[in-house]
């Protein structure tokens, strides 16, 4: 199909929101995020404050210290999620076909508008002007054939940037785009990569999606066919959300019961930020809590209810962490949510 797909990052989403209401604050290292005294998680911070290695998901006593200066405000997710409904109403403008990821970014199938990707881009750019105009913010876009290739373009040159691949630089571009970059590939399968010898894109090119799928089961085909560009995936206009969860693979094991539970504040401050982010019509039916011990045994441990808070998942950990060999390598919290509601449309009399 000759698809033309953008995709559209908000550069340091709540942070810019923050620094366009407070614009003193613009060139300070800012971030957003919890207490260090409530083990608080960073959740977004500016540029000036990744100057100083600051990143999402730090720890906030961490970043403190890597940023003595950094100023830290308080999420205001009512107003994140307002400009957030704005920015999409502007992608609606161009295109029904809108796929949210998050808060902040969204996969548009301009196809319809668009017969070539040079179109695309031109749409990408009225897009940009706009958010930037109407909301103060700044996006990033990137513009290619397919999914895959559409966001790792909107990341190449972050802030404010664009960045195209075009149909005919695909292979070029492929060749020397770093394993870390595919979706999915985190610090454990980038070193499996890594010791067989596997760096760029082309380097997996040696291998045959059989032998990919050996390694790393079903994710193997995903870096089979992301190594070639390939990505048929359409841009879903909605979809179903069942869990939202966080999880920690922590560097030495965790050997007591006490040593896990000094652990779930920061887990629970990481959930309460994805919730935040989650659909107002979310509703949760259940919280889960996740273990798995050193011999890589697992278990999954849940209880129906719709409020839950740290307190309630120490409960659930107790519980789960009597259940293996004592040696903790992971621990995961989140919760199940309940299917949507059917939309019901009246029928009318006349």
């Amino acid at each position: 199909m000759n698809r033309c797909i953008i995709h559209i990052d908000a550069d340091c989403f709540f942070a810019a929101v923050e620094m366009r209401d407070r614009p003193h604050l613009a060139h300070r290292p800012l971030a957003i995020g919890g207490s260090a005294s409530k083990r608080g998680v960073i959740s977004t911070c500016n540029y000036p404050a990744r100057k100083f290695g600051v990143r999402s998901a730090m720890a906030t006593a961490f970043a403190l210290r890597l940023c003595p200066g950094l100023m830290l405000l308080p999420h205001r997710m009512l107003l994140y999620r307002q400009v957030s409904e704005q920015m999409m109403a502007i992608f609606h403008d161009f295109t029904d076909l809108v796929e949210p990821l998050s808060l902040d970014e969204a996969f548009l199938d301009v196809s319809a508008c668009c017969a070539s990707l040079q179109d695309a881009t031109a749409v990408a750019e009225q897009i940009r002007a706009r958010v930037n105009r109407e909301l103060g913010i700044t996006v990033s876009a990137g513009i290619a054939a397919n999914k895959f290739l559409a966001k790792v373009a909107s990341d190449w040159h972050k802030p404010d940037g664009l960045f195209v691949v075009a149909r005919e630089a695909e292979s070029k571009f492929l060749a020397e785009l770093p394993v870390r970059c595919i979706p999915g590939v985190g610090k454990v399968t980038s070193d499996q990569l890594q010791f067989m010898g596997v760096i760029k894109c082309e380097d997996l090119h040696r291998y045959s999606q059989c032998e990919l799928e050996s390694r790393f089961g079903r994710f193997g085909a995903r870096l089979f066919a992301f190594s070639r560009g390939k990505d048929d995936r359409a841009v879903k206009v909605s979809r179903e959300r069942k869990s939202i969860s966080v999880e920690q693979t922590y560097s030495r094991d965790i050997l007591t019961l006490t040593e896990c539970e000094s652990a779930l504040p920061e887990l629970w401050q990481r959930l309460s930020v994805r919730l935040a982010k989650a659909p107002a019509i979310a509703q949760i039916k259940k919280g889960f809590v996740k273990i798995k011990f050193s011999d890589f045994s697992q278990t999954t441990l849940e209880r129906g209810g719709d409020q839950w808070s740290v307190e309630d998942f120490r409960g659930l950990l107790a519980l789960a962490y009597a259940r293996g060999n004592g040696q903790v390598r992971l621990m995961g919290l989140g919760v199940r949510l309940a299917p949507a509601a059917p939309q019901v449309e009246q029928i009318a009399l006349l």
